[in-house]
């Protein structure tokens, strides 16, 4: 695809008519090798194609009860508040060895 612009490791500019000509190639590398494309029009961007787990998440962060939940999260890890993943495990190790029994 030699009409495609790459814009950063991962993101490339296509124009919207090679994108239609092109469209299961087009896909295929958003879903398989995780690559966005920007779709122009007379070199104006108008859409974008990505895989859709990429949609999903994107569309979860736009949600304002998680953007607060992920806000108070970063404030407390700056605070100090959290605490390692492997002090974590080993406080949740005892509960849930109780629970099984």
């Amino acid at each position: 695809m030699s009409y495609v612009n790459r814009v950063s490791p991962n993101v490339y500019r296509i124009p919207i008519t090679k994108a239609r000509v092109n469209l299961g190639q087009v896909v295929r590398r958003a879903h398989l090798d995780k690559e966005c494309f920007i779709l122009e029009k007379d070199g104006i961007p108008l859409a974008g194609i990505i895989d859709i787990d990429e949609l999903e998440h994107y569309l979860e962060f736009r949600d304002p009860k998680l953007r607060t939940q992920v806000r108070a999260s970063y404030r407390a890890y700056r605070h100090g508040k959290a605490k390692p993943l492997d002090h974590l495990l080993a406080e949740l190790k005892p509960h849930t060895r109780k629970q099984h029994r």
